[in-house]
């Protein structure tokens, strides 16, 4: 197992960890994977929890968190009321390239449960593409993000499950409107898009 490497989830983790660090405190990290994100937020953060259900990543999760006594991984699903309700809140909730793997109205009413009053949400996300605007943005993104993989020797395949995305960005912007008020949306590069949503401070 790599100790570091470079993919279109990994590009991410930088400006997670940094806007973690502002807020410091516990942190959740849904479809932690390998552990990669999990241990990088370990550096800015008091406590963190990597929650996943592929054994196989849990344990490379596992090995790679050895020896950081603030960090703990779970076996289980987000959505189950009881890991909810053991987990926890947390000042920072992270979900990257994880929502699509469940089911999407239910996996956003989880993860905004999870988060702390005055903590965030953030997911980063994958969408189907769906309208004109979808494809021709993916179309033009093909090019300059292969070379920029070509450029950070992007590891291709990391040992983790992936999955299609079945929603379009519509539909998960709709969604997340009407289940978290004040939640911010908008296309990233990659094939992505950040959701980013905070719990007010008064729901304490």
């Amino acid at each position: 197992m790599p100790a570091t490497y470079w993919n279109h989830n990994a590009a991410f983790h930088r400006e997670l960890v940094r806007d973690a660090s502002t807020r410091g405190g516990r942190a959740l990290d849904v479809g932690c994977g390998d552990g990669l994100l999990m241990v990088r937020l370990a550096e800015v953060c008091e406590e963190v929890i990597g929650v996943d259900t592929d054994p196989a990543a849990l344990e490379r999760a596992r090995v790679r968190a050895a020896g950081l006594p603030a960090v703990s991984v779970v076996n289980g699903s987000v959505v189950d009321a009881r890991m909810m309700a053991e987990l926890g809140v947390f000042e920072t909730v992270t979900c990257v390239a994880t929502l699509h793997h469940l089911p999407m109205r239910a996996g956003l009413r989880a993860l905004g449960r999870l988060v702390a009053p005055g903590g965030r949400l953030i997911v980063i996300g994958l969408a189907r593409n769906e309208s004109l605007l979808d494809w021709t943005l993916a179309i033009l993104g093909v090019i300059p993000n292969r070379l920029v993989g070509v450029w950070r020797h992007e590891a291709l395949d990391v040992g983790v499950p992936v999955a299609e995305p079945s929603e379009s960005l519509r539909r998960i912007s709709d969604a997340a409107r009407e289940l978290l008020p004040g939640v911010r949306l908008r296309r990233r590069f990659h094939y992505r898009y950040r959701l980013t949503w905070d719990r007010p401070e008064k729901d304490r």
